[in-house]
């Protein structure tokens, strides 16, 4: 089928491509679109084949990289001119010829459509080419050619390259359509684009054709309507200086103007326009681009696509508001988390409920949401908490400063009602349920710390001593007792640690507040106190490696293939148990303890060290070149000497004071709590992280049995099940899991090309981006929170995933956020550069316990720090001068 009219049901994605088939869809549903036809993707593929373009294409695009405009603009023009030298099929041109004589032979607009365009995720606007009021047969003939060839622009081929996209799927569909000559034209947005405010529709407009507005070659007049009320917001009119006009004998010219005070649309028009923009979104679900034009007051809809860059909320609400914070962006975890692995903390979360005798379901639990393949907290409860909300604002600054400063920001919007919430006895009884048994443990590790981090570790081994997979005939059985393991042990986690932990974590942190005010603006001495903490399961594990990078260094077959190999190979002959002896037991034996540790550990679906041991061979490689004076456990030793001085130093300033014998007693007493209990801070998620393990291994174990028998693809793809779907697989029923799994799998590696993740969402579709910084620096000042005491001068080094990457010894290391795994690349570093984080997030805690100076929650410190930078970080202050 060459071509196909706007008014048939054939066309779909792949034979009309998206342009297309939005078209033919509002078409058929009543909207106001000129008539027009489509010729299809066949009619693209007729031609390649006919003219062997395939032999040009192929070649010329294979290894080209995204980054190399040169390149691409050469390449591009290369398989262009081969188009243009191409003959059209015959069929193809008897067909087009026929189709446009059914049409009247009017003058045309011609405009490609991709079939990787106008998607809901990947717009590709602007990437492929358009002609408009085409007149006759011939140059109707040459304008699709030209179109067919704009697939291979060079930012069409680039934006394939970024997106992950293969060159080989993609294909073009023509609209041709017949021309509007407008009088007015423009651009609606049925969302406001900066903000991503749905409530808010967003109009440009301008005299004549839209080419001069998208273009870029006027100033339009700009809109802004409530798309909920359909109230005028806003006008500011445009110079519009220039408009753009169709010929009668075909082609356009340009027509100076002088309207600078005159506006385009009239009020009646402007809103005529906003409501046919929420019937169009309507129509499709979601917010939409859509470009327009009125002639003679008649209104035409000449195309429309979605909004791709908002970010999807994870429920739409106008009264009341609801607010989200990220969850990766308290657990330095900002890349999207797989199915089972956000149905995992999700299962943890409703099993928390019985701490405060709520039971709930996992689909039940209201505080926890998706967007964007990735985790939200709902925190608007809280905010509208009539006491709540004051504690839980200041406890958000403690842990992520950035996302304070958004809520803060937030305006006092009555549906929002920070702070007039009811305060219900219900909620008072259910504190009670769970805060007053926790009171005589508070009270007794306050008077005796000492036993306190001690049976939180004895509860934790001996959960772990009885967590066991039951044994199965079949892989159906074996699946059903991991999701009943999951249910028994991980979903109970928070329920069972938490009790332990709160009373341990409380006085420490108790005592941290008190050195706090007795260090007045010395703060950083308070913190120093806090480093090289022991009974720190995170810092035992990096002292361990250390260990192991000793053994290593001490054994000369095992230190010479260290040397030789790079981090790949080293892995490999770790799997295959051909290490040296001497490395592959020391190794064996920190996997055993540390192995179900990896980058991203909180999603259950991420791989582990054990599976893909790379990370740790080149944390290893890089121990190796570490000298004894900058050596962990030396660093370590020196930490604790520091920590008592800082002590001595605020009890000696304590003392000076009025009644100075109880302040110092008090001091010394808050440093003890701190040093013995401290440490705890990690054990919670490493018991967690050590279940998910035992779980992760039994999955992946019965995952293989259901790709052997053709269930699924591989045994990782269960990771992109949820936790009712693994319930249904065990029982056997049909599904076809493999369709399934692989829309999850795309939709998850679309997130993960995804640049910018928000801190914070509101229910209208306002997201908020910003770091600390983000609107007072300026020039080579960049600003953050300052967590880790110090400062250092060094090299730049950034990085996005620990796999990838070896510090050498001092350089700074810069990332958006720090899990356990980044830990060892933190042992070489000379200081810490995070995008989120507080006081107590992961890479702060072990930054002060290295004794490393550390900045975090700094806006976009991964797009505005580059490698190879010399900079001056000061983590007394949260400053960063870049110096180079």
């Amino acid at each position: 089928m060459t071509t196909i009219s706007f008014t048939s049901r054939a066309a779909d994605l792949e034979t009309v491509g998206g342009k297309g088939a939005n078209l033919a869809r509002l078409t058929r549903t009543g909207f106001p679109v000129p008539p027009g036809f489509i010729i299809t993707t066949d009619a693209y593929h007729a031609f390649t084949t006919e003219n062997r373009l395939q032999d040009t294409i192929v070649p010329a695009v294979t290894g080209l990289e995204a980054d190399d405009p040169i390149r691409l603009e050469s390449i591009s023009s290369e398989i262009r001119a081969a188009f243009s030298a191409g003959q059209m099929p015959s069929e193809t041109e008897s067909a087009i010829r026929m189709a446009y004589r059914n049409l009247g032979r009017p003058a045309v607009a011609v405009r490609s459509s991709a079939t990787t365009e106008d998607l809901p995720d990947l717009s590709f606007a602007g990437q492929q080419d358009t002609y408009l009021n085409i007149l006759g047969k011939d140059p109707l003939l040459n304008a699709v050619i030209n179109c067919w060839s704009s697939l291979w622009t060079a930012r069409a081929i680039g934006y394939r390259i970024r997106n992950g996209i293969n060159h080989d799927e993609a294909s073009l569909a023509v609209v041709v359509q017949e021309m509007v000559q407008s009088d007015i034209s423009g651009v609606l947005f049925t969302a406001n684009p900066l903000t991503g405010l749905l409530s808010e529709s967003v109009i440009d407009a301008t005299f004549g054709l839209g080419e001069a507005l998208v273009s870029g070659q006027v100033e339009p007049d700009h809109f802004v309507v409530d798309a909920l009320t359909g109230a005028i917001l806003n006008k500011t009119v445009g110079e519009k200086k220039l408009s753009i006009r169709g010929k009668k004998t075909g082609g356009l010219e340009e027509i100076e103007g002088r309207a600078l005070a005159q506006q385009s649309l009239s009020d009646c028009q402007i809103k005529q326009l906003a409501v046919l923009g929420q019937q169009v979104q309507n129509e499709f679900g979601s917010a939409q681009d859509i470009e327009w034009a009125f002639s003679d007051d008649n209104l035409f809809l000449l195309q429309s696509r979605p909004v791709t860059s908002l970010f999807p909320v994870p429920e739409v609400s106008f009264d009341p508001l609801l607010v989200w914070i990220s969850f990766g962006a308290i657990q330095g975890l900002l890349e999207p988390m797989t199915p089972l692995g956000r149905d995992t903390i999700r299962y943890m979360a409703a099993g928390a409920g019985g701490m405060f005798g709520i039971k709930l379901k996992p689909q039940e639990v209201t505080g926890l949401a998706s967007a964007g393949e990735r985790l939200w907290i709902r925190v608007s409860d809280f905010l509208r908490h009539p006491i709540g909300h004051r504690p839980f604002k200041s406890g958000i600054a403690f842990v992520e400063p950035s996302v304070a400063l958004i809520l803060n920001s937030l305006p006092a919007d009555p549906r929002l009602g920070i702070g007039t919430g009811k305060l219900r006895l219900n909620t008072l009884t259910r504190l009670a349920h769970f805060g007053l048994p926790l009171l005589p443990k508070l009270i007794r590790n306050m008077v005796w710390p000492q036993k306190g981090q001690a049976e939180i570790d004895a509860r934790i081994e001996a959960a772990l001593a009885s967590a066991q997979v039951a044994p199965a005939a079949d892989r159906f059985g074996k699946l059903a007792n991991i999701v009943e393991f999951i249910n028994d042990h991980i979903a109970i986690a928070f329920s069972l640690i938490l009790p332990q932990f709160i009373p341990v974590i409380g006085p420490s942190m108790a005592g941290l507040n008190v050195l706090n005010k007795f260090a007045g603006e010395n703060q950083a001495l308070a913190l120093e106190v806090t480093r090289s903490l022991p009974k720190n399961v995170t810092m035992e594990m990096d002292l361990a490696l250390w260990q192991t990078a000793t053994d290593i260094r001490t054994n000369d077959e095992s230190h010479r293939i260290f040397t030789a190999s790079d981090a790949s190979s080293l892995a490999a002959l770790y799997l295959n148990d051909d290490l040296p002896l001497v490395a592959q037991a020391s190794i064996e034996d920190f996997m055993a303890r540390y192995g179900m540790r990896g980058v991203r550990e909180l999603d259950i679906g991420q791989p582990r060290w054990r599976e893909e041991p790379t990370p740790v061979m080149q944390t290893l490689k890089s121990y190796l070149n570490i000298t004894a004076e900058f050596a962990p456990d030396i660093l370590f030793a020196r930490g604790k000497e520091e920590a008592r001085e800082a002590t001595e130093k605020l009890a000696l300033a304590a003392r000076k004071q009025r009644a100075g014998w109880i302040k110092e007693r008090l001091v010394q007493a808050a440093a003890r709590r701190i040093r013995l209990l401290m440490g705890a801070r990690e054990s919670p998620k490493f018991y967690v992280i050590r279940m998910m393990g035992i779980a992760r291994n039994a999955i992946l174990n019965v995952g293989h049995e259901f790709a052997a028998v053709d269930t699924i693809n591989h045994g990782e793809d269960l990771f992109f099940l949820r936790m009712e779907e693994l319930e249904s697989l065990a029982r056997n029923e049909i599904n076809d899991w493999k369709t399934l799994i692989a829309e999850r799998r795309a939709a998850y590696e679309r997130e993960s090309r995804r640049r910018q993740v928000p801190r914070v969402l509101v229910s209208d579709g306002r997201a908020f981006y910003e770091g600390l910084g983000a609107e007072s620096d300026n020039g080579d000042l960049i600003t953050g929170s300052p967590v880790s005491p110090g400062s250092v001068e060094g090299f730049v080094q950034v990085v996005f995933n620990p796999n990838d990457a070896q510090l050498a010894p001092g350089e700074i290391l810069v990332c958006p956020g720090t899990d356990p795994a980044w830990t060892p690349l933190m042992m070489a570093a000379g200081g810490l550069i995070t995008e989120v984080g507080g006081m107590m997030t992961h890479g702060s805690v072990v930054a002060r316990e290295f004794g490393i100076p550390a900045v975090v929650g700094v806006h976009q410190a991964t797009q505005r720090l580059k490698s190879g930078q010399r900079i001056r970080l000061d983590g007394t202050t949260g400053t960063i001068m870049v110096l180079n």
